[in-house]
């Protein structure tokens, strides 16, 4: 190999390392439902933070409204649980909507746009030492580092970037059309990470068109520690 090409290889190298290494996407994740009264400013948010660089907004929708006569057509138990842990790890008495969590750190209620803006704003601030993650095929290599207090696990999140409109025809929502973006789809641990390297397989996505996201997470609704996005 010539020199220049040589150096040329260094530098790509450094560069992908860098890359891997900077500070990861701030992840907000906003806890709301198709019969919530009180979530459409809460989703107009999160729709425009979508497009934000820089930050990963997803919706998970609850189940826990559904007794009011509209049953929600994209929430799932486990939506709910990870709700669940985050405020009890976090001191919230009770689970509500529209909330929302950023990085497994923080939340707030979320329909002052504001409070999220604020919330978002002191996360990127947080200083972060994720271990490295990257693509290897069909599964994710994921990197050594200081394992937190009370474990941590491996998640994979697969959600739909594309507005999805539902006519609520039940509820206090009735006859209201609720456009909700960036709608999980799928949640699921595959593993566990003791800060030891490791490789880990990824379940099939349930469907073609998805967004698929890996983080390493504080265990029991703990702080997320990586990121790592882009896999179809």
């Amino acid at each position: 190999m010539r020199r220049g090409a040589l150096v040329l290889a260094i530098a790509s190298l450094a560069a992908s390392a860098a890359a891997a290494f900077a500070r990861p996407p701030v992840v907000v994740e906003l806890f709301t439902a198709q019969g919530c009264d009180s979530c459409d400013a809460a989703e107009a948010r999160i729709n425009s933070l979508a497009d934000t660089h820089g930050v990963i907004a997803l919706t998970f929708s609850v189940d826990y409204w559904d007794y009011l006569g509209w049953k929600d057509t994209f929430a799932k138990p486990e939506f709910a649980d990870r709700q669940r842990a985050y405020d009890k790890r976090l001191g919230v008495a009770e689970v509500f909507t529209p909330q929302v969590v950023v990085d497994g750190r923080s939340q707030t209620a979320a329909a002052q746009p504001e409070a999220i803006n604020a919330l978002v704003r002191a996360a990127k601030r947080v200083r972060m030492d994720p271990p490295l993650m990257l693509w290897r095929g069909e599964r994710v290599a994921i990197g050594g580092g200081r394992r937190p207090r009370g474990g941590a696990g491996v998640w994979v999140i697969r959600y739909d970037p594309h507005p999805a409109p539902v006519a609520v025809s039940g509820g206090d929502n009735r006859g209201h059309t609720v456009t909700e973006r960036n709608v999980v789809v799928q949640l699921r641990r595959i593993g566990a990470w003791r800060g030891h390297p490791m490789r880990l397989s990824l379940p099939p996505a349930p469907r073609p068109g998805l967004k698929t996201l890996v983080l390493v997470q504080g265990d029991d609704g703990g702080k997320i520690l990586a990121v790592l996005e882009g896999k179809p």
